[in-house]
């Protein structure tokens, strides 16, 4: 699968340690990094100084709320290092000079994951960096790329359970304001889209688990961009969580979305499926990646940052928000409006 990927990370020299699942307790770590250029903080004003202020009829309105899963949805960036450490153990993977089973510290991982996208693609960057390692599918470093592709895959797919593993433990919630603004775009007659650079599997039970089947049933366009599973295995999974209607009012693509964020491919095929302009489209991410993705699209996005986010040179967001507790539809529509107008 082809990948667009930014690599601005130094090769980590990490201590390793075991973490417990479902805990978001910092590890320690002496990790040896070089860090994105860190930019002031600074936040937009929501809401006008004139309470009556309304959408002019003669410019275009929002028509469709856009969300990305993984940070926006729900805050998952300790789960799915959680997730792979885990993985990691199950096959005794260890980089060589390294004796010590490898573990992603989250100071990190933090870096990592806001800088290459996608699970297959940071595996492949790590190893190639520090060297391919041993593991209980290869004692010895696979060399050719149909055992390094073959040991990719298994790590992914044994990773993706147990993320799976972590969503139905009850534990995970949805970030605030989230569910409420998706009633909202609903109830206004929005189109609502969800659009994930994650794998598949992962993001339908996210959803499944955290907004409900009938918020998930409501989307007019769900686009995951990491082909791990056909269209048939889809809608399988699926039929085995809802009744198979659902179909009626999903779109699902399967070859159609190949590139990873921060290409603008999952946003410019979501706006073809929704029939709408991309400049009638808003989309919240909570990351540069996502970021660059949205507004190569041709679309509006704003961001909702997480921990590890915060510090990202978000210049050419329309707004940003610590969360979406606060943030109401009318809000989104007036900063979109501004900013179509400008």
């Amino acid at each position: 699968m082809a990948s667009n990927t930014i690599l601005f990370l130094s090769p980590p020299t990490v201590t390793r340690h075991h973490t417990p699942l479902y805990t978001t307790t910092t590890t320690t770590t002496t990790t040896s990094l070089r860090r994105i250029p860190q930019f002031s903080s600074y936040s937009f004003s929501t809401r006008s100084s004139s309470s009556s202020r309304s959408i002019s009829a003669t410019s275009r309105a929002m028509e469709a709320l856009i969300f990305d899963c993984d940070g926006v949805i729900l805050e998952s960036e300790d789960l799915h290092r959680q997730a792979y450490n885990l993985a990691f153990a199950h096959f005794d993977v260890r980089c060589p000079p390294f004796s010590e089973v490898l573990d992603w510290g989250t100071e990190f991982y933090d870096v990592l994951q806001n800088q290459v996208g996608g699970g297959k693609p940071k595996m492949r960057w790590y190893f190639k960096e520090n060297g391919w390692p041993t593991s209980t599918l290869f004692p010895t470093p696979p060399e050719s790329d149909a055992d390094r592709a073959k040991l990719i895959d298994v790590l992914q797919d044994w990773k993706t359970e147990k993320y799976k593993d972590i969503l139905k433990s009850g534990t995970v919630e949805p970030r605030p304001g989230v569910l409420r603004l998706m009633d909202e775009a609903r109830a206004s007659g929005k189109k609502l889209a969800v659009c994930s650079a994650a794998t598949k599997s992962s993001v339908i039970l996210c959803l499944e688990s955290l907004i409900g089947m009938e918020r998930f049933q409501s989307l007019d366009c769900f686009l995951a961009g990491d082909q791990e599973m056909a269209l048939s295995e889809i809608k399988l999974l699926l039929s085995q969580l809802f009744v198979i209607s659902v179909f009626r009012t999903l779109h699902f693509v399967g070859d159609d979305v190949k590139e990873k964020k921060p290409d603008p491919s999952i946003y410019i095929t979501a706006c073809k499926i929704l029939g709408v302009s991309e400049k009638a489209c808003l989309v919240v991410e909570d990351s540069v990646i996502g970021l660059q993705a949205a507004t190569k699209a041709g679309m509006s996005c704003v961001i909702t940052y997480t921990s590890s986010t915060a510090e990202q040179d978000f210049t050419d967001a329309i707004a940003k928000y610590p969360d979406l507790s606060d943030v109401r539809l009318k809000d989104l529509e007036e900063v979109l409006q501004n900013a179509v107008t400008a």
